[in-house]
């Protein structure tokens, strides 16, 4: 080590050190590289807010297994309330980063959730693993899917009421999507309501509402406790649809590169660990059921993230594109086309009036660059192409080529 230190590590070593993220590094080099070089996190303790949801894992997983400190920070998981207590605490700063909807970092940043501040999606933590849960009590009438429960709408003339988790958020986009796609206005045939993900069961226990969409684990538990029925996963709306992110601002971003380097780093490595096995996804279960994370039994996680589903209605189902993490590598990369989409369905519901510059607003948000780096710290592949093509539940093509015709192409819309 004292050999080492006297060499005075060039410029040079330090980032092929750095790039090649600690794999393999003799711990004396690798904690000389943090000591010397450049890419030495500038805050090496970092709070990351999280909601109790089943794709919170990679974040507490890389803190739980450790992951972080291979890259010489410590990330401390914070449990947060709603998805509007994660964008009041990133906007002040009272949080470094957050696992948050993909749609709430958009949304701040354009202005249409809150304060206006300019923010950054540094990486995506999952795909998938998002489902749409009809009441017992609708489902018992034959509201059982989108086609049923438009007939049951029509027949049966009331105020129906949906929720999603934040109005610019994933899953308001996701009920929006598929209602309209079942011929139903969400905004002049429906309300829709927002409601915080571990207060959705209870919600529809005392009969706030006649569905929601939310992320796992809420879904199955409203099976397991027999007053939900899932009537579409959101894989079925969009194979591989970006979901979480892991975001902050703009500001902590310029202040703290080397940092969000080192953590986005860690959460790969996380994903990539969870995925690797069922003995580990089973792990990750058991760790992130405890009441400091999601504060719920294991039996509601560890099936679907398995990829074992059930309706709620006696059907059950291997599905192979259950919640993803890592995927080898395709999960996480920040597309600028996932990004624009976001904003694509906000000017279709009328959260935005004009049309924005909207592959010019997704390059200032999701940091490719920076993603690169700590992918390559990670050893993680990235696609050559920052945009990717995706057909949609209706067969409608996204690939970002043409954002305006797409948003105004709708038949249902705001």
């Amino acid at each position: 080590m004292t050999d080492l230190l006297q060499h005075k590590l060039s410029r040079r070593t330090v980032l092929q050190a750095a790039a090649v993220g600690a794999v393999g590094i003799n711990p004396a080099l690798r904690a000389a590289v943090y000591a010397q070089g450049s890419d030495k996190p500038e805050k090496e303790e970092v709070k990351i807010g999280f909601i109790p949801l089943t794709d919170c894992a990679s974040v507490v997983m890389a803190s739980v297994m450790g992951f972080d400190k291979k890259y010489g920070v410590k990330i401390v998981p914070s449990k947060e309330a709603s998805w509007a207590g994660v964008r009041d605490k990133l906007v002040s700063g009272e949080l470094d980063m957050a696992h948050v909807l993909y749609g709430l970092i958009y949304g701040v940043h354009m202005g249409t959730a809150g304060p206006k501040k300019d923010m950054a999606v540094l990486m995506s933590l999952n795909n998938n693993g998002q489902a749409i849960t009809l009441s017992k009590a609708l489902a018992d009438k034959g509201a059982v899917d989108g086609p049923s429960l438009a007939k049951v709408m029509a027949a049966n003339k009331r105020e129906y009421t949906f929720a999603g988790t934040f109005p610019t958020g994933t899953h308001a986009m996701w009920m929006h999507y598929w209602l309209a796609a079942s011929g139903i206005n969400p905004v002049s045939d429906a309300k829709l309501i927002t409601v915080p993900p571990p207060q959705m069961v209870a919600n529809m226990r005392v009969g706030n509402m006649d569905g929601f969409c939310v992320g796992e684990p809420w879904n199955h538990r409203a099976i397991i406790d027999g007053i939900g029925v899932t009537a579409i996963t959101t894989q079925d709306i969009w194979k591989d649809h970006p979901e979480k992110t892991l975001g902050t601002t703009a500001d902590f971003v310029k202040k703290h590169p080397n940092t969000c380097r080192a953590v986005m780093a860690a959460i790969l490595e996380a994903g990539r660990w969870i995925d690797a096995s069922l003995q580990n996804k089973n792990k990750m279960a058991e760790t992130v059921a405890e009441k400091s994370y999601i504060n719920t039994g294991v039996d509601a996680i560890n099936q679907r993230i398995l990829g074992r589903y059930q309706n709620g209605m006696g059907k059950t189902w291997d599905d192979p594109n259950h919640m993803k993490f890592f995927n080898d590598g395709a999960v996480n990369f920040p597309y600028l086309s996932d990004g624009m989409w976001f904003i694509t369905q906000h000017k279709r519901w009328g959260l935005i009036k004009e049309h924005p510059d909207y592959l010019g607003v997704a390059k200032q948000v999701n940091q490719i660059e920076l993603y690169k780096q700590a992918a390559s710290m990670a050893k993680v592949s990235v696609p050559k192409d920052v945009m990717r093509s995706s057909k949609l539940m209706d067969g409608v093509v996204w690939d970002g080529k043409d954002p305006k015709k797409y948003a105004d192409g709708f038949k249902i819309k705001a």
